[in-house]
């Protein structure tokens, strides 16, 4: 689709206009917990480990495809504890079918994300390949990343959150990057053939089963305060990933999460989705809507319409995700890697159709916005609810219309931080500031 939009051509004359609200600048006041010092907490959560790191065992490490702030400094962190007791680590890229399913494309991303074997100070090993385990009875087969299969050792890494696609006792974290992120594109295609709403049952399994081997020494948990700092390192033993100490984490994660601070919303206008904001390129939590067939729906924000105005450059041009929205103008369309997308949206299973459709595209921002807004639902488009945000990650800071100002001074958890001021488009179209 790059650079060649094909039917999308004949609506280019097609121009919408309706009366854009003025926007107030306001913050949110977050959780704000993050620890200091990322490496030292690191390493003092591996201490409990020291007894079974032996001089020249080999180590693998996970890393996966999300742009978590603190991932890097976690995971050099822990090579430099394990190479100070004479272990050898490397990194293997931990992410399913992302990448565009190719280790070439795996590594590159973790480049992305700042994580290269210079920046780490260990190795990169990454292959698509998986040693098969077995299968979870009456479930899917389980798969290890086959260089992660050949170390004495593996120490899982990753951040603790609120799945995007479904909801249960351990959603995203330790569980599911060695059960989906260490089972490549094979292992991830399989557990998700079950179904969004099986993840919960059969990512913990798999992951036991992983376990089993002997190879996982633990697990570290990273848990992000509402501004994406790390707030907590923690070590999970490997008997314990996927059951109820991880569990624990989430809930705690959930607690200090940020959220839209509205239980309704006319119109979201979202700058930019992206694999490194969510692996739903919008966060459904933060937006509300799950969309996912069968799958029950979130009580808030009841969000009417949303308008999404481009990818990141960090997600080459895979916009999954892009089905969440209701409108999007064609200089998001000239981004999108169609491969890139099907790819994603056909490892995800049941989770992945609805997510990957394309949505009402305009011309320019300016007309998607206001399509937005005609279609709202609200007879006077005058008192329209709007609120823009840059991705689903960062809600620190909003804008949004003076509709919501009433709210806004009622809310102990926003202030106000400026005027009000109109949306301002270029001669494109596009909206700026």
């Amino acid at each position: 689709m790059t650079n060649h939009l094909g039917p999308f051509e004949a609506v280019r004359g097609l121009e919408f206009d309706a009366p854009f609200p003025h926007l107030l600048p306001v913050r949110q006041l977050l959780d704000d917990t993050r620890i200091q010092d990322v490496a030292a907490a690191t390493a003092a959560a591996l201490e409990p480990l020291r007894s079974r790191i032996t001089p020249g065992m080999s180590v693998a490490i996970t890393a996966g495809s999300r742009g978590i702030h603190d991932k890097c400094a976690v995971v050099r962190a822990a090579g430099e504890w394990l190479r100070s007791l004479g272990a050898e680590p490397f990194v293997v890229p931990a992410m399913g079918s992302h990448g565009g399913a190719t280790a070439e494309g795996q590594v590159q991303l973790l480049a992305e994300l700042g994580m290269t074997e210079e920046s780490l100070g260990m190795p990169i090993h990454a292959t698509m390949e998986t040693v098969e385990l077995g299968r979870v009875p009456d479930g899917p087969a389980v798969h290890l990343d086959a260089n992660a299969a050949k170390a004495d050792g593996i120490l899982a890494v990753n951040r603790i959150k609120a799945h995007t696609d479904f909801s249960d006792e351990v959603e995203s974290g330790l569980a599911k990057i060695v059960a989906i992120g260490l089972g490549k594109r094979r292992g991830a295609e399989g557990i998700h053939r079950y179904g969004p709403a099986n993840l919960g049952v059969w990512i913990p399994q798999v992951a036991r089963r992983v376990v089993e081997t002997g190879k996982v020494l633990g697990g570290l948990a990273i848990i992000e305060n509402a501004g994406d700092r790390a707030a907590r390192i923690e070590l999970v033993a490997a008997q314990d990933i996927g059951g109820p100490v991880e569990g624990e984490l989430l809930l705690d994660a959930k607690r200090r999460m940020a959220t839209l601070p509205f239980d309704d919303i006319d119109v979201a206008v979202v700058d930019l989705l992206g694999k490194n904001y969510s692996g739903s390129g919008m966060d459904t939590n933060v937006i509300g809507r799950m969309m996912i067939r069968g799958s029950v729906e979130f009580e808030r924000p009841r969000i009417t319409n949303i308008a999404v105005l481009d990818v990141s450059d960090a997600s080459h041009g895979n916009a999954v995700g892009l089905g969440l929205a209701d409108f999007v103008p064609f200089r998001l369309l000239e981004r999108i890697d169609l491969e890139a997308v099907y790819i994603n949206a056909m490892t995800s299973g049941l989770g992945g159709p609805q997510r990957a459709q394309v949505p009402m595209a305009m011309a320019t921002d300016r007309s998607a916005i206001a399509a937005a807004i005609l279609t709202c639902g609200r007879p006077d488009l005058a008192g329209v609810t709007l609120v823009r945000m840059r991705n689903t990650l960062d809600l620190e800071h909003l804008w949004v219309s003076e509709s919501l100002r009433e709210q806004v001074l009622a809310h102990p958890g926003l202030e106000v931080t400026g005027e009000a001021v109109p949306m301002v488009f270029d001669d494109e179209g596009q909206l700026e500031g």
